[in-house]
């Protein structure tokens, strides 16, 4: 299960109302890439696929493909809002490195060496 804290509900809900294309939910995803092997992926959908776990989250339906729901399973969104920035911060129980840069990382069984940020 994916969780969404209630201020990233907030900011999602924002988003989607600011939105002029009709939207379905919040897709999270994982791909290869960043600097620890895998980077988290969010996007507005305007539907989803047919393969995707469909999980709600207040007024929110969050995305998840097949491929990235054994990653992502038991994470927890939020979205932090500070003098220092603004974004989406993940806590992911299956990840056991990450790079500082807070958007990348790497589970134990994806072999990926862990590289450091530039």
């Amino acid at each position: 299960m994916i969780t969404l804290t209630d201020s990233a509900i907030s900011a999602v809900s924002r988003f989607i109302s600011n939105s002029e294309k009709p939207t379905a939910g919040l897709r999270i995803e994982v791909t290869d890439g960043g600097c620890s092997g895998y980077q988290y992926g969010l996007r507005l959908e305007e539907q989803a696929g047919g393969d995707d776990t469909v999980i709600e989250c207040g007024d929110v339906k969050v995305l998840i493909n097949q491929e990235s729901m054994p990653v992502l399973d038991g994470m927890e969104v939020d979205f932090v809002d500070s003098i220092e920035g603004s974004g989406f911060k993940f806590t992911n129980p299956n990840a056991v490195k990450s790079c500082a840069c807070g958007t990348s990382f790497s589970t134990s069984d994806d072999g990926s060496p862990t590289k450091t940020c530039s």
